[in-house]
């Protein structure tokens, strides 16, 4: 018996129940993929969990907090290495931040389509660079001229501070950290300029209409409607640092010591487990290393959870004051 539904009914029906397929194999795939990732950290965990038994097992809890890091005498600690990394990531995001922002609001707001859309791509070419590239220039250039030219003048300005204190080498906590200034300013330049950007044209409209200046538009106005944006650029830019390896291992002087001058060498997380694990000649030595890695990834997901939960408040406080 045929059917009484019109031809295009049917078809509609027909149609609609291929799409509903589809949109239930596209849900899969996604769904997959989102568990593959949640899948890799968990393994990633329980590796390093796994393989840095023996250390857990005799240090404990007094791994993080020991300064001890003699192989030889089988004396392992975390904290040379944690101050480190936590140091020469903050001063970068000192110096970087700065003058990502101030450079990301220059290409945004102020400058010439022309000269914006050609110095962006500059940095964007700046941030494919490879790290190993920026160490060899930190220690062919960055260096010399911190021990010729930059460590005199800290000497007679800020030379009583215990933060630039003591003999320099170059090799230092300070290379490290403008070493890593120089590599997570395209990320923050780059990001934050995006997101202004995107900020609707309508609020700088209505500033401008109301009298305001374009300084003052952009100041009041557009980098406030973008900061958690912009504190998302940052964060991006912090993760790089805190796992940055080949060039903070090239510049920072490699020396396990928590020293309060800047001008001192230091180490870092990531720089000691590239260094010292392929030489590494005993099981406890290999599972300090790996216990290290354990330590440098939950400090990531710390900081990370920290940066989520600020831009989340930031986030709030901005949507109840429109």
């Amino acid at each position: 018996m045929r059917s009484s539904r019109p031809r295009s009914l049917r078809w509609s029906v027909r149609r609609l129940r291929v799409f509903n397929k589809g949109d239930a194999i596209t849900r899969g795939v996604v769904t997959a993929a989102a568990a593959v990732i949640i899948v890799l950290a968990v393994m990633i965990v329980y590796e390093l969990w796994v393989n840095s038994a023996g250390a857990r097992e005799r240090f404990g809890w007094g791994f993080l907090l020991s300064s001890a890091w003699n192989p030889v005498e089988g004396e392992f600690g975390a904290v040379p290495f944690v101050y480190g990394t936590v140091v020469t990531s903050a001063l970068a995001l000192f110096i970087a931040v700065p003058m990502g922002v101030a450079a990301a609001v220059f290409l945004a707001e102020l400058a010439p389509p022309r000269v914006s859309d050609g110095l962006t791509f500059l940095i964007e070419l700046l941030a494919a660079v490879p790290s190993v590239i920026y160490g060899l220039i930190g220690v062919l250039v960055g260096v010399p001229l911190l021990r010729e030219y930059v460590h005199p003048v800290l000497v007679r300005t800020v030379g009583w501070s215990p933060f630039f204190e003591g003999p320099f080498l170059g090799v230092s906590l300070l290379a490290a950290g403008i070493i890593l200034a120089l590599m997570i300013l395209p990320f923050i330049v780059s990001v934050s300029r995006q997101v202004l950007l995107a900020v609707p044209r309508e609020q700088r409209e209505g500033a401008l209409a109301l009298g305001a200046t374009q300084w003052e538009t952009t100041w009041r106005v557009v980098v406030p409607f973008a900061k958690t944006g912009i504190l998302g650029s940052i964060f991006l830019a912090l993760a790089r640092a805190l796992g940055e390896t080949m060039a903070v291992a090239m510049v920072v002087g490699n020396q396990p010591q928590v020293n309060t001058s800047l001008l001192a060498p230091g180490y870092s997380i990531a720089a000691v487990i590239a260094n010292e694990f392929r030489e590494a000649t005993t099981d406890l030595h290999v599972e300090s290393l790996v216990f290290l890695g354990l330590v440098l990834f939950a400090l990531t997901i710390v900081i990370n959870g920290i940066a989520r939960l600020l831009v989340a408040s930031t986030t709030r406080a901005s949507t109840r004051a429109a």
